[in-house]
């Protein structure tokens, strides 16, 4: 029979507690406060699914044929959120960070076991993090739209509101915070949480 192992979590005892800065955050809330919430929770997992690793680590790939790895999902994940907030949102025409039209898979192909492409992916992710917090906290409505006329953001190819990309955001953050415990789990025994 299988057991759990909770010994190996990110917190000291696996449960809820003062050393987790997912907890004690605001529990009652208008919509904008629970959307904002969920989102700086989901975006602190990541930064805790990757504590304590070398660059080696961080791009150690999954199984094959995957290319997934912890960095290349740090660096995915600043293309989503560049895209989301600065291109569609903001209507920026910005260019993006890893990926391009010959390697649309950059963000992953270029996650490579060197500590300057890891700091370069922390460093870009905080800024467009930086940037989509205080979009979000400056925008007067959730119901403000982008234009996703491509729709590489769920919208059907039209206008999207602030409120459903959030819940994208939240939804493209929970997605790949299991494949970013299978891949911490796979490196060193640790366990989500």
């Amino acid at each position: 029979m299988a057991t759990t192992r909770r010994a190996d979590m990110f917190t000291a005892d696996g449960k809820p507690s003062d050393d987790d800065p997912r907890e004690n955050g605001p529990t009652l809330g208008d919509e904008r406060t629970t959307l904002v919430e969920a989102l700086r929770c989901a975006r602190l997992t990541l930064e805790m699914k990757c504590s304590g690793l070398d660059a080696e680590a961080m791009a150690r790939r999954s199984v094959e044929p995957s290319t997934m790895s912890l960095l290349g999902l740090v660096r995915h994940l600043a293309e989503q959120e560049r895209g989301t907030f600065r291109g569609m949102m903001a209507g920026q025409d910005v260019p993006r960070l890893f990926c391009s039209d010959t390697d649309r898979d950059g963000d992953f192909d270029g996650a490579v076991p060197d500590p300057h492409v890891v700091a370069e992916a922390w460093d870009v992710w905080r800024a467009e993090v930086d940037f989509a917090t205080r979009f979000v906290a400056e925008a007067p409505s959730l119901d403000i739209t982008g234009n996703d006329p491509l729709n590489q953001h769920g919208s059907g190819g039209g206008p999207m509101s602030l409120r459903d990309v959030l819940v994208g955001m939240i939804h493209e953050y929970a997605r790949h915070m299991g494949h970013a415990d299978l891949l911490r789990e796979r490196i060193d025994g640790r366990l989500g949480q």
